[in-house]
């Protein structure tokens, strides 16, 4: 058992009272008021109790629970490495393009480097993570393998899926559905998909293929969709009606959904309670422009995940791999001021990515009510402690002192991953 004393519990105001949080087997077993459970333990630091636990000091800090990024590319990111002027001219097939010409330049391997960037995300307050590997004419399954030998290496301080991305379409290069299906046979946990209308311009026979390997497999489905405007609207009831007709409720995601920001919300509104319907969930990264009507996608009880996309990568010079950093550029690219609004973005970089990850929709409780996903007695022990006056200064701040926790036990502490490599 573990005894973490003197800590504020998602914090709204910096007088919130403190509390104590017993864990057992890997979940918080009991929240108790930190002056009654002081009188409870002989010991207010750390060290073990007379009864055996362990305790460590809060000291005051706040604990956030534990993030995710659910939409990362592993595979492409620059993190660490020299830094490389943007070349791509900005469309989409040039940023494909591009990204195949140059990866292999990389100074690390593929699985150094995604091991570089998972220290980076954990040592953030990240706990779990879904990765695309980019499977393809060119690089074949080289990639994927790279991504899931890192993954696997680090189980044991990172829940993790790995998407089976077919970064340059489907139906134009040949040979890519039989490396799509390889990959989920060695080991993918979703098939991917890219604007299956204006990339592929076959969305038939793109839908087929996506759909078609994940029932194969017995899969789950992540697809890219930066198709704005009407073509957005049609692809997504597209997907809507496959993952209603192959009873795949929970098992299907839409990232970016640009769509859903270049639509009037009549439609918008409509669209929403058609994924609702057929529970597909959605992911966001924070984009500069194309944010997600939150309000709207909450109201229905959409799951609704946060992404860091690429880091320093071909497609971008931005990014860092701090997820805090990230929650900051949802609510920075939402506009939003008030605390509540804020609290929401952190909501969705922690409980929405655990949401997406898991098939589950969101019940409308509180983060802190929350037994399965949230910081409820029952829900995993995967929290961040860190010293801020309250949830909204922690993100605008975003101290780099953070200790992070999974399943009760510390995994980094102060930027740095435990066993990991220097990351400063």
């Amino acid at each position: 058992m573990i005894l973490v004393k003197n800590v504020r519990l998602f914090p709204r105001t910096p007088d919130a009272p403190a509390v104590d949080v017993e864990i057992t087997e890997g979940r918080i077993s009991r929240l108790s008021p930190a002056e009654d459970a002081a009188t409870e333990s002989a010991s207010p630091t750390t060290g073990p109790t007379p009864t055996g636990a362990e305790v460590i000091d809060g000291a005051g800090r706040i604990l956030l629970p534990s993030l995710g990024d659910v939409h990362a590319h592993l595979d492409s990111n620059r993190m660490g490495q020299t830094f490389r002027p943007h070349t791509a001219d900005g469309t989409l097939h040039g940023y494909i393009m591009n990204d195949r010409e140059n990866w292999r330049a990389g100074e690390r391997s593929v699985a150094d480097q995604a091991a570089f960037a998972i220290a980076r995300f954990v040592a953030s307050g990240g706990t779990r993570i879904r990765s695309h590997a980019q499977v393809d004419a060119d690089c074949g399954l080289e990639r994927f393998h790279g991504v899931k030998a890192a993954l696997e290496a680090h189980a044991d301080v990172l829940d993790f899926q790995i998407v089976a991305f077919p970064q340059a379409g489907i139906v134009r290069e040949q040979g890519v559905e039989e490396l799509l299906d390889a990959a989920l046979a060695d080991g993918a946990d979703l098939v991917g998909g890219l604007d299956p209308l204006l990339y592929d311009r076959d969305p038939v026979s793109h839908l087929d293929v996506v759909f078609g390997l994940a029932d194969k497999h017995g899969k789950g489905i992540d697809i890219h969709l930066h198709e704005a405007g009407t073509a957005g609207l049609f692809s997504l009831e597209e997907i809507a009606a496959r993952t209603r007709a192959a009873g795949m409720a929970g098992q299907v995601t839409v990232s970016h959904a640009f769509a859903l920001n270049t639509n009037p919300e009549p439609e918008v509104a409509r669209i929403l309670d058609v994924l609702a319907e057929a529970g597909v969930a959605l992911t966001t990264v924070a984009p500069a422009k194309g944010a997600l009507p939150q309000a709207l996608i909450r109201a229905r009880r959409v799951a609704l995940g946060l992404g860091e996309d690429g880091q320093r990568d071909y497609w971008s010079p931005y990014g860092d791999g701090d997820l805090l950093r990230r929650t900051w550029q949802l609510a920075f690219t939402n506009g939003f001021r008030a605390d509540a609004d804020i609290e929401g973005c952190l909501d969705i970089a922690s409980r929405g990515g655990a949401q997406v990850m898991a098939g589950d929709r969101p019940d409308g409780s509180a983060l802190v009510d929350d037994s399965r996903f949230g910081l409820a007695v029952g829900a995993p022990a995967d929290f961040v402690l860190i010293d801020a006056d309250t949830v909204t200064s922690a993100i605008m701040d975003c101290p780099r002192d953070r200790d992070v926790f999974k399943a009760g036990r510390l995994i980094a502490s102060g930027g740095e991953l435990a066993g990991g490599p220097r990351l400063s």
